[in-house]
């Protein structure tokens, strides 16, 4: 067993842990999208959708009144026509209103369920976010600690002048005595 490593590239590891670092930063960016999403979406779910379906209901209620006046007047002309015409329009403004109220319904029932549904992926996210910031970020500091040693002991082959003397060859150093920088052969 060779008493030196033979590392090949520390450019390699260099661009791993480049690629890493930019990995994390969109990754934060992603998480941080999804955290404004599930933000954004609690709000309209109390706010923008409630206020809306409130203004289609107003607004239908004064369509379906219009062509109720429109079926009456209709009816006291005696215009058969027109009558049934103006009746299709009222059951079509009822069916409208309907729908928006089990919208406004719909929306109120989501709005219950919102935190029990969201919030289980919530934590997830914020699981995530913390492996990319802790744990990735250790790796990140490995990696580069890892880079220093090596360079470091890349200075140390036998074809370079340093001050410290290169290591004995693996023909000199005993087999029980340990390696020449007190670690194991990496």
């Amino acid at each position: 067993m060779p008493d030196r490593a033979k590392v090949t590239s520390l450019e390699a590891i260099e661009d791993f842990r480049a690629k890493l670092i930019i990995y994390r930063e969109r990754a934060g960016r992603v998480l941080d999208e999804v955290s404004d999403d599930v933000v954004r979406t609690r709000l309209w779910l109390q706010s923008e959708r409630p206020a809306h379906w409130q203004n289609q209901i107003r607004r239908l209620t004064h369509e379906l009144e219009r062509r109720q006046q429109e079926l009456f007047s209709a009816q006291l002309s005696n215009l058969s026509d027109s009558s049934y015409v103006q009746q299709i329009a009222v059951q079509k403004a009822r069916r409208a209103i309907r729908d928006a109220e089990e919208k406004i319904k719909t929306t109120k029932q989501w709005h219950r369920q919102y935190d029990q549904r969201v919030e289980p992926l919530g934590r997830q996210v914020e699981k995530l976010r913390h492996t990319l910031s802790h744990d990735l970020g250790q790796a990140v500091a490995w990696l580069n600690e890892m880079t220093k040693t090596l360079s470091e002991y890349a200075e140390l082959s036998p074809g370079t002048t340093s001050a410290t003397p290169a290591p004995a060859s693996a023909e000199s150093v005993p087999e029980n005595s340990p390696s020449p920088e007190g670690t194991a052969d990496t």
